[in-house]
């Protein structure tokens, strides 16, 4: 398999690809891992909140340094790329809409789906709005509400649906610790892909409308989401979109100097 390229950008290596190449990507990894018996590929996101919250915590950093793939889910990434790092970021892979991307893969190549997490109400929703989307995409699925002492018992179900993605949507952090556990229990059971997701189910249920894609080309997904739950969001991202961008312009300083140290005299 081609090794995927990727941007530095205020301390995370994030993938340079777009959604396109990622949902062919999805195509070539599961033949190749059926051909060989590989372990699941472990992919999750990053964004504006995520930048600042691997700067805070360096367990969850150091999980999502652990995984095989990190796209770019937020324009602030995108932006920040063109103007703090080596190279550019092709564009935004929200995960909202990549979805229905691969999606469209897994009906052409026969790929079964696992949606994990939600509640009750919003998984049966978003399974039975994901299946009118894609008439023959095989998906199941069950609510992300359960204890640590349930886990193994989510992980059988999972198995017995023998699928070929598992989504999991629980929320940062618990969505990657959980993936990197799956990814041990199912290293034989032929999954191509563990993909960490969010509130996906959210959308894909109903419950909450996208903005209107002038909002999100303009990279302010993010204020349209605060405006409709300003108690949840607001400070979330008053505080770490403006730590993210020090970050990015942090790392990019770092690199800088380190560069005319490595050249200057010795």
């Amino acid at each position: 398999m081609q090794e995927t390229k990727t941007v530095r950008i205020g301390g995370l290596s994030v993938a340079a690809v777009t959604r396109h190449e990622l949902a062919e990507m999805l195509a070539q990894d599961h033949r190749a891992r059926r051909a060989g018996g590989l372990p699941p590929k472990l992919l999750t996101s990053a964004n504006g909140n995520v930048l600042s919250l691997c700067a805070r915590d360096g367990g969850l950093k150091s999980m999502i340094e652990a995984f095989d793939l990190v796209d770019a889910d937020g324009m602030s990434l995108v932006f920040g790329s063109r103007l703090f790092a080596g190279a550019p970021l092709p564009e935004r892979v929200a995960t909202t809409d990549f979805f229905h991307d691969a999606a469209a893969v897994a009906v052409r190549e026969g790929l079964r789906f696992f949606l994990l997490g939600g509640t009750a109400e919003v998984n049966a929703a978003a399974l039975e709005r994901v299946r009118a989307l894609h008439p023959g995409l095989q998906v199941e699925g069950r609510n992300g509400y359960f204890r640590p002492d349930e886990e193994e018992g989510v992980i059988e179900t999972i198995r017995l649906a023998r699928p070929d993605v598992v989504w999991i949507g629980l929320g940062v952090p618990r969505e990657q610790a959980f993936a990197l556990k799956l990814k041990r229990a199912l290293a034989e059971d032929g999954v191509t892909w563990i993909k960490t997701c969010g509130g996906l189910f959210d959308f894909l249920s109903g419950r909450n409308a996208r903005a209107p894609q002038w909002v999100q080309d303009a990279g302010l997904e993010w204020a349209w989401r605060t405006m409709l739950e300003p108690r949840r969001l607001f400070m979330r991202y008053a505080v770490t979109n403006i730590h993210a961008i020090w970050l990015m312009a942090k790392h990019r300083r770092d690199l800088r100097a380190g560069g005319m140290a490595a050249s200057g005299p010795r």
